[in-house]
């Protein structure tokens, strides 16, 4: 198989899609399930700050960073939209594993977002994890690029 274009990569923001969420939600290793409401309140139960939802100007700050971050890397950004529980990017970078460039923006952007936030106090702006799609074509690329930029509201755009 041909290594990937870009990376498609998508991140929730802390505590709002949790195990067993009413949409359905992804396991670790093990896949996709349908709801669960015990695991939900399981979830809450052991979160440790409250859940985050970003405002306009911390959406904002958030699109800058990646793109800063890209340009600072020599990654090339295709695409970054930051919604208020979650952002989609999507990123060329030869060479980089796909883990490393999802953990180095959620790192940054948590460290911008914590500095120019008053007077939260949190350390927590990220989920653990997040979505990883590997893009191998330019026609993959272009529809993940329309969904990042302008498809997140139109169900059947992806």
């Amino acid at each position: 198989m041909n290594d990937p274009i870009a990376f498609f990569i998508t991140v929730s923001t802390y505590g709002t899609w949790l195990p067993g969420d009413q949409r359905g939600w992804v396991e670790y290793y093990n896949g996709w399930h349908l709801p669960d409401p015990v695991r939900v309140i399981e979830a809450k139960a052991r979160m440790t700050e409250h859940a985050k939802l970003l405002t306009p100007q911390q959406r904002s700050l958030v699109e800058e960073h990646v793109r800063e971050t890209c340009n600072y890397r020599q990654w090339i950004c295709h695409a970054v939209n930051c919604r208020t529980n979650h952002m989609h990017t999507v990123i060329s970078a030869p060479y980089t594993p796909p883990k490393k460039i999802r953990a180095d923006l959620k790192a940054w952007c948590s460290k911008r977002l914590k500095t120019s936030t008053l007077p939260t106090v949190t350390d927590k702006w990220w989920a653990e994890r997040g979505s990883i799609r590997w893009v191998f074509d330019e026609e993959a690329l272009n529809r993940v690029i329309f969904y990042t930029v302008e498809g997140q509201d139109k169900a059947s755009s992806f």
